[in-house]
């Protein structure tokens, strides 16, 4: 006879328990957010936490013209609990409030330029403890590298691609059609 387990036991959180970062800025944060959550507990807070819990592969930049096309309302801070990047192909930069982990240089620059204001993430809970009138926004995932993840090329149902330099044949399939 075996030991009768609870249900709930085999069904345990997804949810990241530890920052792998050893960041001591990361580290602050996820502290400061992990405090937030437990006392003011809002979803912002919640969202917050989560994607700072994130690799840095799951963390994604995001470039200042994506972030421009999501700026519809002129009164609320863009988060992104990423990096933000300049994009030289825009020309005209609005003015617009913009929250998020680190900025490069250009692309602060850019933004205070314009009117707007470029903060981190410790400096907005500083002035909006409660996440209040924020937008909080996130990167597109697509990156070339992402395509070779998964199965292994050419095994059914394998949708990866593989790393090869030859891309007018791939040396990964068959002999019998090979142009010699």
């Amino acid at each position: 006879m075996g030991i009768d387990h609870r249900r709930e036991s085999k069904h345990r959180s997804k949810a990241k328990k530890r920052l792998g970062s050893k960041n001591m800025y990361m580290r602050l944060l996820v502290k400061l957010f992990k405090f937030l959550v437990r006392r003011a507990g809002t979803s912002f807070h919640k969202a917050v936490l989560r994607r700072l819990m994130l690799s840095n592969v799951q963390r994604p930049p995001m470039s200042l013209s994506r972030l421009a096309r999501l700026a519809k309302d002129k009164t609320k801070t863009l988060v992104v609990v990423s990096t933000i990047t300049d994009d030289e192909r825009m020309l005209d930069m609005p003015k617009m409030n913009v929250c998020a982990l680190r900025f490069t240089l250009g692309a602060r620059q850019r933004i205070e330029k314009a009117g707007g204001v470029a903060m981190t993430l410790d400096q907005l809970i500083t002035r909006n403890p409660k996440g209040s009138n924020v937008h909080l926004v996130r990167a597109p995932h697509r990156r070339e590298a992402l395509t070779h993840f998964g199965r292994a090329p050419g095994l059914p149902g394998a949708h990866t691609r593989p790393y090869t330099n030859n891309r007018a044949r791939s040396n990964e399939g068959p002999t019998r059609n090979r142009v010699k």
